[in-house]
């Protein structure tokens, strides 16, 4: 069985900071570049974040939640330095805010986390300002929100693998998709938070990650970091999953969410829907972990959710003419596929999410 994780080997992956001269900048992993570097970038401008967002440099839905917090909180800062606005009225203000911050709400449509973050940040700000506090004051209100936002993340991520590991047996060989860990969190992850809770009590035998077409990030992320946490991973292709199963090597699938509906139907990576079908076929009971921030009570069912849509050159990187290509980001899992949903407030039957 595997020994406590090297969780001291795992980036912090976004997080605000104060620079030198007191200006708050955001920090951030930039995940196109692993796992071939590990390289950190840093901004101040809150149109980078979103452009990061977008372009997957951030992503993982609670890791965009901060990032989308940063973003506003950034914005906040920009305002506040610009004498052009120093004595605007809070009207202008909150009008600017909401601009802003639908912009970063829109960077990308599935992940709810990303709207949750903004609309933190949001009701922050305007109750300072509403308050009678000024431009200056909002900002620091806004940098001291997204420290909490980024402290409640790793908690949350903590007690989800507390609640994961207590439903996975002693030598548990576990089946992944996507990335569900630190990368896609402040740190300590969500699906791989499961993992690194249940390997720090030696019930973890092996992880096995699907590579995650087309974009990759179970053979570029999750491969890496369970390798620098010193968890035995082996990666499979998407399309070796069912045979796996019927070898009885897989004895619990583990994913993460972008956005949960109310009756406990998941949206996750694309892929993610079949390998609940293949779970259900073999009897191998499918978890999903994630952060209550991605349950979506406004919701009622997955079909609901939206599903975005990306570039197909991420499929075909040299276009063919003729050949159109389908790549969305994401599908929907119903909820009769799924054992358990475990949030940081426990481990539950899809329909008795509180």
């Amino acid at each position: 069985m595997t020994s406590a994780p090297r969780l001291e080997n795992l980036p912090r992956t976004i997080e605000l900071v104060r620079a030198a001269d007191g200006k708050a900048e955001l920090v951030y992993v930039d995940q196109r570049l692993l796992p071939g570097e590990l390289a950190y970038a840093r901004t101040r401008d809150w149109r980078a974040v979103v452009d990061a967002v977008r372009s997957l440099a951030v992503r993982g839905a609670p890791a965009i939640g901060a990032a989308g917090a940063a973003a506003v909180a950034l914005w906040a800062q920009e305002r506040a330095e610009s004498r052009a606005f120093a004595d605007a009225d809070a009207s202008s203000y909150l009008s600017e805010l909401e601009h802003v911050c639908a912009q970063v709400a829109s960077a990308r449509p599935t992940a709810v986390n990303l709207s949750w973050g903004v609309a933190r940040m949001r009701r922050a700000a305007r109750g300072r300002v509403l308050a009678g506090g000024g431009a200056e004051e909002a900002a620091a209100a806004l940098f001291d929100a997204v420290k909490a936002l980024e402290a409640d993340d790793e908690a949350a991520n903590r007690a989800i693998g507390a609640h994961g590991a207590a439903l996975l047996p002693k030598g548990a060989r576990i089946l992944t998709h996507c990335n569900a860990g630190s990368l896609a969190t402040v740190f300590f992850g969500t699906a791989l938070g499961i993992v690194y809770a249940a390997a720090a009590r030696g019930k973890v035998a092996r992880v096995y990650a699907d590579e995650t077409r087309p974009v990759g990030q179970g053979a570029r992320l999750t491969c890496w970091e369970l390798a620098r946490a010193g968890i035995p991973v082996t990666l499979i292709c998407d399309n070796m999953a069912a045979s796996l199963m019927a070898k009885g090597e897989v004895d619990a699938v583990v994913v993460g969410a972008d956005r949960i509906a109310a009756n406990g139907d998941v949206a996750n990576k694309i892929g993610t829907y079949g390998l609940a079908v293949l779970a259900r076929r073999h009897g191998v009971p499918f978890y999903v972990a994630a952060p209550a921030s991605t349950v979506d009570k406004a919701l009622s069912e997955g079909s609901q959710i939206p599903i975005e849509e990306r570039d197909p050159a991420e499929v075909l990187p040299h276009p063919i003419a003729g050949v159109e290509v389908w790549n969305p980001s994401f599908d929907v899992t119903p909820a009769a596929l799924i054992a358990r949903i475990v949030t940081e407030d426990g481990a539950f039957a899809p329909g008795d999410l509180p």
